[in-house]
């Protein structure tokens, strides 16, 4: 797995923050679900505008 650094705004570090602990996940976990799920979305975004979308 490789490693990357984020620079993050102070108040998104807290909302993503105040997320985690009440989820009891990790700031880490949480950053990366966000990214993951924003990936996927994006994608589909990609395929529906080169008319090529997944049922």
């Amino acid at each position: 797995m490789s490693q990357v650094t984020l620079h993050l705004e102070p108040e998104l570090v807290r909302f993503y923050a105040h997320i985690a602990a009440a989820s009891g996940k990790t700031l880490e976990q949480v950053l990366h679900d966000a990214l993951f799920k924003l990936a996927g979305e994006l994608s589909l975004e990609a395929l529906r505008a080169a008319g090529t979308e997944e049922p």
